[in-house]
């Protein structure tokens, strides 16, 4: 008999044993000299963020496991006192539920499978569930077996806004039919919720005001009591030629908006990008110049999605542990390791304009999806994992507020 099993694509990220825990980045490049690229995490900082951000939420704070998944993240992310895990999938499920035993996870994906809502049901103690259509309250209902203590979070559509990635295309209720989701599921849930998403890296606080306003409108028309409202995610963080606004303005608008609903409505958050961006660099090496074009081994297939066709601009400097680097500098190109053409990161890259082969690269602010999508495409999925000291390379107003106290 034919047996399935099982296949995961990327190979795992690997810890250079020859590495000292908490080195710097330079030491590391120096130490190993590597020629597959290297995941510089910042454990520290991404506490620090949680802090600030939990420190400054007015409600409960779930995080977005989709944007960075490394168990060295989540352990730190934990460290910072978040408690709530917002997964997408049984995996997700799975790997949060090994770490955290105790840790409340809520299944936020609107579309699962049914054997994801089983195990996350009745091997993983997951108890909420979001949704966006009656099929899909159907599915939660069936496998579930109506149980108590059943959490169902509506998923609202939002307008199509300004947010670097809209996420306003693909999920969501219209209006009127949230409503009626909502009164569909009240007989049946112990936590009654409406949720939306702004989109990510959405630059306006008032976004969220608005969004508010409109749940609290939905609520209405439902005509029954929901305890919770979900803000989603999409909270921003600095990039070069990009500086958000400070956290505060982001919680001053969400108190705005949240004074429209329902005395004692509770709220959630699912901040992924604002805790963890800071909190890892990637360093590629060069394998070959030619002109302005620098061929590095990682790319859009790899840590670099975001600096390709979405055309993010990322903190970026060279590293050369043996010699000093040319004061005069000059914009590059820059191409992933793979054969396809499109495996290309504009920048504009600035950089010594002597950066020859051999020489090194950090590239900053990849804490966020530059782990979780990396692919196996041509068999450029090898990476190593390791722990620094280092501060990040940017820093955002508000995210550190905690760390600066402290210092």
């Amino acid at each position: 008999m034919t047996q399935i099993r099982p296949r995961g694509a990327v190979a795992p990220l690997r810890r250079p044993a020859a590495t000292a825990r908490r080195a710097t980045v330079d030491a590391v490049v120096a130490s190993l000299r590597p020629e597959e690229p290297v995941h510089c995490l910042r454990p520290h900082a991404v506490s620090d963020a949680a802090r600030a951000f939990m420190a400054a939420f007015p409600g409960d704070v779930l995080y977005a496991v989709k944007c960075n998944a490394e168990p060295t993240m989540l352990r730190a992310i934990a460290a910072g006192g978040v408690a709530h895990f917002d997964c997408a999938s049984e995996a997700e499920v799975r790997l949060v539920r090994s770490l955290f035993p105790e840790a409340a996870i809520h299944f936020m994906h609107p579309v699962k499978s049914r054997g994801a809502i089983r195990a996350a049901w009745s091997q993983h103690g997951v108890r909420d569930f979001v949704l966006d259509t009656d099929a899909e309250l159907t599915k939660i209902l069936q496998e579930t077996g109506d149980g108590d203590d059943l959490g169902l979070v509506v998923r609202l559509a939002l307008p199509k806004g300004n947010a670097a990635y809209d996420l306003s295309g693909k999920f969501g209720a219209a209006p009127a039919e949230a409503a009626a989701l909502l009164r569909a599921a009240r007989p049946h849930a112990a936590r009654l919720g409406l949720s939306f998403h702004v989109g990510s890296q959405c630059m306006d606080p008032s976004a969220w005001t608005r969004a508010l306003a409109l749940a609290a409108q939905v609520i209405a028309a439902s005509g029954v009591a929901v305890e919770v409202v979900d803000v989603g995610g999409g909270f921003p963080v600095a990039y070069p030629g990009s500086e958000p606004p400070p956290l505060a303005a982001f919680m001053d608008a969400i108190r705005d908006g949240a004074a429209l609903l329902p005395q004692g409505v509770r709220l959630w958050a699912e901040p992924g990008r604002a805790l963890v961006a800071g909190g890892a660099s990637v360093v590629v090496q060069v394998q070959q110049r030619r002109g302005d074009a620098l061929y590095v081994n990682d790319g859009v297939y790899g840590a670099l999605s975001d600096a390709g066709a979405p055309g993010f601009r990322f903190p970026h400097r060279l590293v050369r542990p043996d010699a000093e680097a040319a004061e005069v500098t000059r914009t590059f190109t820059l191409f992933g390791p793979t054969c396809d053409s499109a495996d290309v990161m504009r920048g504009p890259w600035t950089l010594p304009a002597d950066v020859a082969e051999g020489d090194w690269i950090e590239i900053g602010q990849l804490g966020a999806y530059g782990t979780a999508l990396r692919t196996a495409f041509n068999g450029f999925d090898r990476a190593h994992v390791t722990e620094v000291s280092d501060s990040p390379m940017l820093t955002t107003a508000g995210y550190e507020a905690v760390a600066a106290r402290a210092a």
